[in-house]
């Protein structure tokens, strides 16, 4: 009987520590995990001035790093683009010259996630996220610098709305649905 008891006791312990061997590897794995985030979201801190941690967390998340924000100052474009529910290649277009202007080369990160982006319709949290850091950057800025950024984002948005709209250059030159985005891209403001 002994010698049962001996080897029920034998493979019980060895199961507990298979069990906390693997228990271990998980919890070493979530804490890489939160390491890298927490030194993606510090990175993200010292590159955009934004201290918000629900943000920084939602951009880490969404794979926004120091290397693709440029690509987030394009997602008000890129959702009017898409607002109603197709990317004409004029819009497509003047997004691309809009990235070219802003210095985002074709072999940067920010311009491989914009291509992402115009080749596939970004998921609702994109937009959800690009308010949010542009309420935590407007936080951070003068009335007027808030302003002029309000100006800036709206105009090239305007532009990309306007760019496949109306038949042969006549009549409305923004849809309905590109108005109603371009209404919640100016509400992220706070102004």
């Amino acid at each position: 009987m002994s010698d049962k008891s001996g080897v029920l006791s034998d493979r019980q312990k060895a199961l507990e520590e298979e069990f906390f061997r693997k228990e271990n590897q998980r919890l070493i794995g979530e804490l890489r995990m939160k390491r890298l985030t927490e030194g993606a979201k510090s990175e993200m801190r010292d590159v955009t001035g934004i201290h918000d941690d629900v943000v920084l967390e939602k951009l880490v998340e969404l794979g926004i790093g120091s290397e693709t924000l440029a690509a987030m100052t394009l997602v008000p474009l890129v959702e009017v683009a898409w607002a109603d529910g197709k990317m004409a290649e004029q819009e497509r277009a003047a997004i691309l010259r809009a990235a070219s202007e802003q210095g985002v080369a074709e072999e940067t990160p920010s311009y491989a996630l914009l291509s992402d982006w115009l080749d596939r319709r970004p998921p609702p949290r994109l937009l959800a996220a690009w308010r949010e850091y542009v309420g935590a950057l407007c936080d951070e800025m003068l009335p007027e610098q808030r302003r002029a950024l309000k100006t800036d984002v709206l105009s090239r948005a305007r532009a990309v709305a306007e760019a496949a709209g109306g038949f042969l250059g006549i009549g409305n030159k923004v849809s309905r649905e590109e108005d109603q985005v371009y209404r919640v891209l100016e509400s992220a403001f706070r102004i």
